[in-house]
């Protein structure tokens, strides 16, 4: 099946890659968009790879409060200042401030729970911590905006999107009446 321009808009729009990107993977798939998609997402998860030992030191710090009694700070971090006044940068930036006022991560990354945590939860639960970093550590919980996706998966596709190393480097949450 020939590629057309409408076909490589279409796939632009819901990828967000480059032109040539999308017509190389709907070349190769012989216009099929699904495995296009597929194909687009597996390199962007390998891009994404080779950015995460750049230095992120540019971004955003993003609040969230909902109905004046729960909020959240978030640290976004890009390499440039370019990506970070980017609309797509600020909504992921929001995402996770929300994220983290629904769903009340404790830790960032499972790497963070302290040791004597991790003990009690074996004790508890067994050597299976999946769920309780699930569930404890932001970076492993699903989003609440979309149940498919964990987090990270989200800061993955924003790597991938902006060819950027991007970083979420720390939050905090606040609840009135709680300590």
């Amino acid at each position: 099946m020939p590629v057309t321009a409408e076909m490589i808009k279409e796939l632009r729009q819901l990828s967000g890659a480059g032109v040539m990107e999308c017509k190389k993977a709907l070349e190769a798939t012989d216009g099929d968009l699904k495995r296009a998609q597929e194909i687009l997402r597996e390199k962007g998860l390998t891009m994404a790879a080779k950015k995460t030992e750049r230095v992120a030191r540019q971004g955003l710090i993003e609040s969230y409060v909902h109905q004046s009694r729960i909020g959240a700070l978030v640290e976004l971090n890009c390499e440039t200042d370019f990506v970070a006044r980017t609309p797509d940068f600020k909504e992921l930036a929001h995402a996770l401030a929300m994220q983290v006022v629904g769903a009340q991560p404790q830790y960032l990354k499972p790497e963070d729970v302290p040791a004597a945590v991790l003990e009690e939860q074996k004790r508890v639960c067994g050597d299976d911590l999946s769920k309780f970093y699930g569930e404890a550590c932001l970076l492993k919980q699903l989003s609440i905006k979309d149940q498919t996706k964990t987090v990270q998966d989200l800061i993955t596709e924003a790597i991938a999107k902006t060819g950027e190393n991007i970083v979420l480097r720390r939050f905090a949450r606040f609840e009135l009446g709680i300590e």
